[in-house]
């Protein structure tokens, strides 16, 4: 069966909504409706579509307005989520949604914000409230992030999506297409990619600092949630009685259908290449993410998985390391090979004078608890002339040995602080003052190679892809999978918005 027939269709289709948002702003004008209606939606400037009618982009907000934001997922780390975006004070919540809106670790984001409306499923929120909502963050399982965001993109609403950015390569390249598509403000939820160490990779690059860059160690050792489970296993859990507060049937979605587990949800699902990315797509969004920036290497030609400890189908390996190969870019920047380990004890080789690495403090915590590794995670970058080691999220970089990071102390130039973090950043953009850091065309690409991390591991074999084709070129199957299995029946729209 060729799994690329129902997704490589694409439809242009129109905003359904316009029509029902004039008659809110002409209906405003009669007694009492200035008092229902949000100036966001009275007084916004006006929507911009091409000479087909087709939405290019939705207004900003108001720049003395909040913005309205409904949140997608609201317990465990999209309740953090909403935590962050309401300590800006830039947002309204207005709306909560959850597939178990009656579970503990819901309830709690519940409580506290008892004046927004609440849902279950996510396609009823954006019906019933569309002239209300400016803005959707998703802060759901990796295998959830496409459809919710598409809809949301495809009413006009700006998205922050956790990381990463979706499970399949296709479906990542079908959300920077509706990025671009319906022109709101997108945002992936690496919440480091605002911090320092997103301003000093700039900076250093820009002055010639960082440069011929051809080798780079990316680590992870932490536990992870799978470590330790039967690497025999066949066949995926039988099934068993789920709460009765939960939607399983909204939970699966676009998914393959399974029985409801407990080792499938409440992070979880992070296990299984069904529902997750692994140690990959959870901390490579968080590692890798600048220098693949500011080093431009796109997408590379060649995965190889070097190590495979513990390869079962159906859930992430024990350990891994795999190898990213990236072509030169331009005149002045060679090939480069990345390098991945995970596993607890599959640790990198560290240069002399590598020293300590300390876990950043403002890491969330992993799996509920404190992060469990011996070598907390980053990455080393080898220069020509110079190496560096750095942490995960925002921590700086630092160069290596000590006594060359003195020698050159003076000469180093200084970096700009952030205006804003990663939340502040994302509102802000829908209010058109700054330009989202992490946006689809940004955190795109990164995304997609992790996703090819995960077919090498997945498939335990060296992947060669084509850049301009966007194709695997020696694995029918692996090529196939960059696709993935055809959604549920019910769920294929969510490829045509």
């Amino acid at each position: 069966m060729n799994l690329n027939i129902l997704f490589m269709k694409e439809k242009n289709q129109l905003n359904q909504n316009n029509n029902r948002r004039k008659f809110l702003k002409k209906g405003a004008l009669s007694a009492g409706s200035l008092m229902i209606i949000p100036s966001h939606v009275l007084f916004a400037k006006p929507e911009i579509r091409n000479s087909e009618g087709q939405l290019i982009r939705k207004a900003s907000v108001a720049a003395s307005d909040r913005v309205n934001l409904a949140c997608c997922g609201i317990g465990n780390r999209g309740g953090d989520i909403m935590g962050a975006f309401a300590n800006t004070g830039l947002a309204n919540i207005v709306a909560l949604c959850d597939v178990d809106m009656g579970a503990p670790h819901t309830q709690r984001r519940i409580d506290s914000n008892p004046k927004a409306r609440k849902f279950q499923d996510f396609r009823e929120m954006l019906d019933k409230m569309d002239t209300e909502i400016d803005a959707v963050s998703v802060g759901t399982p990796d295998f959830s992030h496409f459809p919710i965001t598409m809809l949301a993109m495809s009413k006009g609403k700006h998205v922050y999506v956790e990381k990463p950015l979706a499970r399949t390569f296709n479906e990542i390249e079908l959300l920077m297409a509706a990025a671009k598509k319906y022109g709101v403000a997108t945002q992936m939820g690496n919440q480091g990619h605002s911090e320092a160490n997103y301003f000093q990779f700039k900076t250093w690059v820009d002055a010639g600092i960082i440069k011929d860059v051809k080798n780079i160690t990316v680590h992870m050792n932490g536990q992870r949630r799978w470590h330790g489970w039967d690497t025999n296993m066949k066949t995926f859990p039988k099934g068993q009685p789920k709460p009765g507060t939960l939607d399983w049937d909204t939970w699966l979605m676009t998914a393959q259908h399974h029985d409801y587990h407990k080792d499938f949800v409440n992070g979880q699902w992070r296990c299984w290449y069904d529902f997750g990315m692994g140690a990959l797509g959870d901390w490579g969004a968080h590692t890798m993410d600048t220098f693949h920036e500011f080093l431009h290497l796109g997408l590379p030609y060649e995965i190889d998985p070097v190590k495979i400890d513990g390869h079962n189908p159906l859930f992430f390996p024990q350990a891994s390391t795999l190898a990213f190969k990236f072509p030169k870019r331009g005149k002045n920047m060679p090939k480069v090979k990345v390098t991945w380990y995970d596993g607890v004890y599959n640790q990198p080789e560290l240069p002399e004078g590598y020293g300590k690495l300390e876990v950043n403090p403002d890491i969330p915590p992993v799996a509920g608890g404190k992060l469990v590794t011996k070598l907390s995670p980053g990455k080393i970058i080898y220069g020509k002339d110079l190496t560096f080691k750095g942490g995960s999220h925002g921590s700086t970089l630092s160069i290596i040995p000590e006594q060359k990071a003195k020698d050159m102390l003076s000469s180093l130039p200084e970096v700009p602080k952030s205006p804003s973090n990663h939340f502040a950043n994302f509102l802000k953009a829908c209010k058109g003052e700054e330009q989202c850091r992490s946006s689809f065309d940004v955190a795109g690409p990164l995304s997609q190679v992790f996703t090819l991390g995960t077919l090498a591991q997945r498939l335990n074999t060296k992947l060669k892809f084509d850049r301009t084709t966007k194709r695997i070129t020696n694995n029918d199957l692996a090529n196939q999978l960059l696709v993935g299995a055809p959604p549920r029946k019910g769920w294929e729209e969510y490829y045509t918005l």
